[in-house]
């Protein structure tokens, strides 16, 4: 995945619809201090440089690319990598910024390198709150500035996840938590393969070229979260 690309400023934060118990309780609802807001950045986002961004910027073939990306899940070993193609959910809390946002501007790396048939591509949150809505508006335009197009829809984590998906991306550590937690609640109820948990990582894992170990949540924050975050 993902260099991709940072998405430009949007409007004012007081757009966002639905802001109440969303993503956090009430009383962590007032604005962060000026200090804690995040600096403007450059308009490449380091956080979303994906498994075949960070191996090609060392000069890999793709197809040793792609090869590397499958070996490095558990289930690569029972997947045929020349007819199932790999699978790669992007998860953070609502599934209407971060995550969607990776999988948006990972569907467009992967367009453009003609490996659509190679990749199944989704997102998720880790909770239920905005089930069925769109990406938040802030995003969908910073993105569209771009010439990304993010349509997903919010949908929670499910089981059928650990089956389905080779790699389970976590935006945070938080994410990555409630991911382990779930599965760890849902392998009791039914059939899931014993190693999935070895498919949840951090989405900062495959960064190379940054320091960040997670993608900071821009929901709360100004236009310039928007420019630091996906």
């Amino acid at each position: 995945m993902r260099a991709l690309y940072y998405y430009t400023s949007l409007a004012a934060a007081s757009t966002t619809p639905k802001l109440p118990y969303c993503h956090s309780s009430p009383t962590l609802l007032l604005p962060p201090p000026k200090s804690q807001l995040l600096p403007p950045v450059p308009k490449k986002f380091p956080f979303l440089e994906s498994p075949i961004n960070s191996l090609q910027n060392k000069k890999k073939p793709l197809n040793l690319i792609i090869k590397a990306t499958m070996a490095s899940t558990p289930s690569a070993a029972a997947t045929d990598s020349s007819t199932k193609p790999f699978s790669v959910l992007f998860v953070c809390l609502g599934n209407i910024c971060r995550s969607p946002a990776a999988e948006g501007v990972f569907r467009d790396l992967v367009k453009k390198r003609s490996l659509d048939s190679k990749f199944n591509i989704d997102s998720a949150g880790t909770i239920n709150y905005h089930e069925g809505d769109q990406a938040d508006p802030r995003m969908r335009v910073a993105s569209k500035s771009r010439g990304i197009e993010i349509t997903s829809i919010s949908r929670p984590i499910r089981p059928s996840d650990f089956r389905e998906f080779d790699l389970i991306l976590a935006m945070d550590r938080e994410n990555r938590e409630a991911i382990l937690s779930a599965f760890e609640r849902w392998r009791h109820r039914e059939p899931l393969p014993a190693d999935a948990a070895k498919k949840v990582r951090l989405m900062c894992s495959y960064c190379k070229k940054h320091e960040e170990d997670e993608v900071p949540d821009p929901y709360y924050g100004g236009p310039q979260g928007f420019e630091k975050a996906p």
